[in-house]
């Protein structure tokens, strides 16, 4: 196996704690409904591109989140303007519109991806930046590319660890983003990301793991009750404060130091 595929030892059966019942059957599908609809809407106005502002995508994006039935914390203060490369640790499908609820930004992708029905078509056209996995001499490419999107002024989002993990554990992450931020001169933003349930519980329902569907994912998320997303936004870390992208990634890192590829994070409510 290649060193660009990193991958977690989190699984749905050993990891994820099972939710829903019959009784939450139809709220289920009214949130999965309201999910489809706020979708639909965000592909009619994708040929608008850039003349959508901001502030209205990052509500659409929290709208999305919401409608699933998680409810959603932000604490932290505006990401920066200007070329930026935000970095979050990686759980679930619904990472990608917090991500977004932070700053839009033009999303970094396995280039499986592209193939998917109709999903893939849209991701392009949505700017992703697909990135070979497969493809160790293709990663300087990658880097080149995210660092002329940063030097246009976009920011570029990016989850380090590769692969997505439960929640009660997290991956190290990878460097080579780092690298793009270094190259454009800009600065990095790191997110926390957390879920947890209304008492303070840390919950792994929204977790996106091991051979999990999206679909299984997506229907445990819509038939929870009490979840909650908290989206801690970091002191963005200046150009110039890291000499090179090892040390600029362990200090995007949340958590406390990685050991052997992983380490245990507590959730804190």
């Amino acid at each position: 196996m290649s060193v660009w595929l990193p991958s977690a030892p989190c699984t749905p059966g050993a990891c994820v704690e099972p939710t829903g019942s019959a009784t939450a059957v139809p709220r289920a599908v009214l949130r999965l409904a309201a999910v489809a609809v706020l979708v639909l809407a965000g592909v009619a106005l994708l040929p608008l591109g850039g003349r959508i502002p901001a502030e209205l995508v990052r509500r659409w994006c929290r709208w999305i989140v919401r409608a699933a039935g998680v409810r959603v914390r932000v604490t932290g203060t505006a990401a920066p303007t200007g070329g930026t490369l935000l970095v979050a640790n990686h759980i679930s499908w619904l990472d990608i519109p917090l991500l977004a609820a932070v700053r839009p930004a033009r999303m970094v992708a396995k280039s499986e991806i592209r193939r998917w029905p109709v999903a893939g078509a849209l991701a392009a056209r949505g700017g992703v930046l697909f990135i070979d996995r497969d493809r160790l001499r293709a990663l300087p490419d990658t880097v080149d590319h995210i660092a002329r999107a940063l030097r246009a002024g976009q920011a570029v989002g990016v989850f380090p660890e590769g692969s997505t993990w439960c929640g009660r554990a997290q991956g190290t992450f990878r460097r080579a983003a780092f690298q793009a931020a270094l190259d454009a001169r800009v600065p990095v933003q790191p997110v926390r990301l957390r879920y947890h349930l209304d008492g303070g519980t840390a919950s792994t329902v929204p977790a996106f793991v091991g051979e999990d569907s999206l679909l299984t994912s997506v229907w445990r998320v819509v038939s929870a009750r009490g979840l909650v997303a908290e989206v801690e936004i970091r002191e963005a870390i200046p150009y110039g404060t890291h000499p090179d992208r090892r040390s600029l990634a362990l200090a995007a890192q949340p958590g406390a130091t990685a050991q052997l590829g992983w380490v245990h994070s507590a959730l804190v409510a």
